[in-house]
């Protein structure tokens, strides 16, 4: 991949064959070096401190310090920190919904194959926050209750265009650039444009972001 910036990877995970399968098929790629592979959440908030890292797979239920808690102290501690794929299985929902809370770019099932898993770290690289739409409709529906309560309004949404709203609704169903370009019907570059204003105009700093935002405004899926 010629001309591709290699990113910093550290991968954190208690399990000795899921850590080392990750990082043999990271390292395998030109675009990679894994710099770091942590056994736990305590690991990897200390490799990221001492190394630098663009990017975080971190598993969830770990020992010493969970995921969720490593995310959140790993944003906090830096002032350009890296992004976070959090790696998951359907069963452990709510914490995938504390782990975007926290600040994660994103999460992937753990028995994904490894090429998704590339592509995840690739997505997230760029800035393109990752949510599977099927996972997203399942964490969205066991945790909207929690999520809609909090939600207060400010004017944020009424400073939106009709079709920047639009683009808000199809990012809440976890759409990519190019599906939601399709579904809007313009070009790509308009729908990246659509999106790239949604996020400034509401403050938000990824896609994650925007969609608890919508879930907490109770206007997905509408």
């Amino acid at each position: 991949m010629s001309g591709v910036p290699t990113r910093r990877v550290i991968v954190a995970d208690d399990q000795a064959l899921v850590r080392e399968g990750f990082a043999r098929v990271i390292g395998s790629q030109p675009d990679f070096e894994v710099v770091g592979i942590a056994v736990d959440g305590r690991d990897a908030v200390e490799q990221s401190a001492r190394l630098f890292p663009d990017l975080v797979v971190m598993d969830v239920r770990m020992p010493r310090l969970d995921g969720i808690s490593a995310t959140a102290e790993i944003l906090r501690a830096s002032e350009q920190p890296p992004q976070v794929l959090v790696v998951t299985t359907f069963n452990l929902d709510s914490y995938v919904y504390d782990a975007l809370r926290a600040g994660a770019s994103g999460f992937l099932l753990k028995d994904a194959q490894p090429e998704a898993l590339l592509q995840a770290l690739r997505t997230v690289a760029k800035g393109d926050a990752l949510i599977d739409p099927a996972a997203t409709r399942a964490l969205i529906g066991a945790f909207g209750d929690r999520i809609r309560p909090a939600f207060t309004d400010d004017g944020m949404l009424s400073a939106l265009t009709a079709r920047e709203y639009e683009a808000l609704t199809l990012l809440a169903e976890g759409l990519s650039n190019a599906e939601i370009a399709e579904s809007m019907t313009v070009g790509s570059e308009t729908a990246k444009t659509y999106v790239s204003r949604v996020l400034l105009k509401l403050g938000l700093r990824d896609r994650v972001q925007a969609v608890v935002f919508a879930h907490r405004a109770g206007i997905a899926g509408r």
